[in-house]
């Protein structure tokens, strides 16, 4: 806080000077201590001997204020001196000094929140400011915060592609209420603005800060130049560079409002659970029909006739008898109807007899099994056994025969006691399998997301416009991931793999993103026009995140969980979901959401930007 004071009287200062205000009392005595720092240190000697001798708290306590003032103005005339000409010649430092800090200041709570990976961002903000008031630019060059965000993007999409194509199907309603409400804050931002007076590029320029979307940026720009506004361009960064921080700010509140009410989640997944059932039908019913009989997901995994026989693997053409034990795995729904179907719950436990059937937790590491379903591998004939459950990430799913394996995951096999070395052979089992990036899928992946990005479309004005490498690569990241596999070329990742990746891609992202706003933010609040334009993009994100806060709650019915998400993919913002992600223990339902929305959203704001700035 006390860096950020800094900041701002420096600022005062400078546009002080500019404009010709010598006589300010406050201006003058910090030049002339900044000017003289033997001062300075006269200064901190005296207040530390006030402090030693002193008693009285009137005495102490202005005498601590002046230690704690003199001792940041010197680090401030050091930190002048050395730190920042150092730091704006060595951009890897400047980089990973700010994820560092960044993250160290992140993991701070206050009442029981911390920002995570958002303080990133904000502590490139306060650093490059800081620059910009000393005359000392500071910036994470543009390129390294566009291969951040395109190998976040291309994670992001690697993990939600099993899961997305499914969830899409039913997002019609979230999409339109997402045209809805994006549609209503632009012309928020047209009436608004027009009232205080802005152009129509310092509109446009401030939707996109409000909504923090860079490429839209550059389509308010573009348009405000091709409709004759030669400083059309500035205007519109000035006003982003005005609204971004509260674009930021404000949906956070909204994503930690979504995240209070997340307990009371109707779409969190049901633990897996196995469970022994004796048969009480005498009617000898085949598996395979009572199988099609029970919704939701579910494995019979061993079957013993009577009390004492062997265990044996069931398959769907197996006949139930009455005293048969069969243990089933699957979520608790299943599992009760299963029970329910059958017999009665036992007090046997199959699963403790390792006689005939053993079991074991194998990790997938043999890229040759990478994308292909549990179907396909044909394990129940290669080597009688079964996949019971698999565990990707943190998460446990059953293994039902369409289920498409990634290399990593770990599976639960249950399989004859004297073979599962044989089974653990042929699935790889070793740990390497978890951390594989899949170079050649990450590589073109990656090319062809941005290619694709990168595609000029030409719009109704005639202007073209690209959707950025970003929607590109979670695109091809989405699709990669839901298919798995093309022939020989696998085109998924481990969840670890990309959990690292991702994680990685977003701090670089918000180091550039933060360094790049912090540059220009001192500068667009010495115009004149600053509160009008902040005003503007106020209004724009607070509709925005209202709004589909309200809408998704209340209307759509969703879960807190995926909300969090989902607010951050309607602001194509990497910091809120970076939040939701470190308040959630990294849920994939905060994933899920946000990749449901993202590609829309960003389409959606550009070609708005684009509108608005051409008016």
């Amino acid at each position: 806080m006390l860096l950020l004071l800094m900041t701002n009287i420096r600022c005062v200062t400078f546009s002080g000077k500019t404009e010709g205000r010598h006589n300010d009392v406050v201006t003058t005595v910090l030049d002339y201590l900044l000017d003289n720092p033997v001062v300075i240190v006269l200064l901190m000697v005296g207040a530390g001997l006030l402090l030693w001798r002193a008693k009285r708290r009137s005495i102490r306590i202005p005498a601590m204020a002046l230690l704690a003032c003199s001792t940041a103005l010197l680090a401030w005339k050091v930190a002048h001196a050395n730190v920042l000409h150092h730091l704006s010649g060595n951009v890897v430092l400047t980089l990973f000094l700010l994820v560092g800090a960044g993250m160290l200041l992140g993991h701070v709570k206050a009442k029981g929140v911390s920002l995570g990976a958002a303080a990133v961002l904000f502590c490139g903000i306060a650093l490059a400011a800081w620059g910009a008031a000393a005359s000392t630019p500071i910036e994470v060059p543009k390129e390294l915060g566009t291969l951040g965000l395109a190998i976040f993007t291309f994670a992001i999409g690697i993990q939600s592609g099993p899961n997305f194509f499914h969830v899409i199907r039913t997002a019609g309603g979230p999409l339109a209420i997402l045209l809805s409400v994006l549609g209503v804050a632009a012309l928020t931002a047209v009436g608004v603005g027009r009232l205080l007076g802005l152009k129509a590029a310092m509109i446009a320029g401030a939707f996109a800060g409000a909504v923090t979307n860079t490429p839209a940026l550059a389509a308010a720009g573009n348009a405000a130049s091709l409709a004759g506004d030669k400083g059309g361009p500035g205007d519109a960064t000035v006003a982003y560079a005005v609204t971004y921080l509260y674009g930021v700010i404000g949906m956070l509140f909204f994503c930690l409002l979504a995240l209070r009410y997340r307990r009371s989640d109707k779409d969190t997944p049901s633990p897996l659970i196995n469970r022994t059932i004796r048969v009480e039908r005498e009617d000898g019913p085949l598996l395979g029909n009572i199988v099609e009989t029970i919704s939701g997901q579910l494995r019979f995994s061993r079957l013993r006739r009577g009390e004492r026989g062997p265990i044996t693997r069931p398959t769907n053409k197996d006949r139930l008898h009455k005293d048969d034990l069969i243990t089933v795995v699957g979520t608790q729904e299943a599992v009760n109807q299963a029970i329910k179907a059958v017999g009665h719950g036992s007090s046997h436990s199959l699963i403790e007899d390792r006689k005939y059937l053993d079991f074991r937790r194998i990790t997938v590491s043999d890229p040759k099994l990478a994308g292909r379903t549990i179907g396909e591998l044909d394990i129940d004939n290669r080597f009688g056994a079964t996949i019971s459950r698999v565990r990707r990430g943190d998460v446990d799913m059953v293994g039902t025969p369409e289920l498409v394996l990634q290399q990593g995951d770990r599976v639960r096999v249950v399989g004859p006691t004297g073979r599962m070395k044989e089974i653990s052979t042929y699935f790889g089992d070793s740990s390497r399998g978890l951390s594989s990036i899949n170079p050649v899928a990450l590589g073109l992946g990656m090319a062809l997301g941005i290619f694709i990005g990168e595609w000029k479309f030409l719009t109704p004005t005639g202007a073209t416009f690209s959707i950025g490498s970003a929607a590109g690569t979670l695109l091809v990241g989405l699709i990669f991931g839901r298919i798995g596999r093309i022939g020989r070329f696998v085109t998924a990742m481990p969840f670890t793999a990309t959990a690292v990746l991702s994680e990685f891609g977003l701090l670089v992202f918000l180091a550039q993103a933060g360094t790049k706003a912090g540059g220009e933010i001192a500068h667009a609040f010495t115009g004149g026009d600053w509160w009008r334009i902040f005003v503007t993009g106020f209004l724009v994100t607070t509709i925005v995140g209202l709004g589909i806060y309200v809408s998704m709650r209340w209307v759509v019915k969703m879960g807190g969980t995926r909300l969090s998400g989902l607010i951050g993919g309607v602001q194509t913002q990497p910091a809120i979901l970076a939040f939701a992600n470190e308040r959630t223990g990294a849920d994939p339902r905060v994933a899920l959401g946000y990749a449901m929305v993202y590609p829309v959203a960003m389409i959606v704001k550009i070609f708005i930007a684009q509108v608005l700035g051409g008016l």
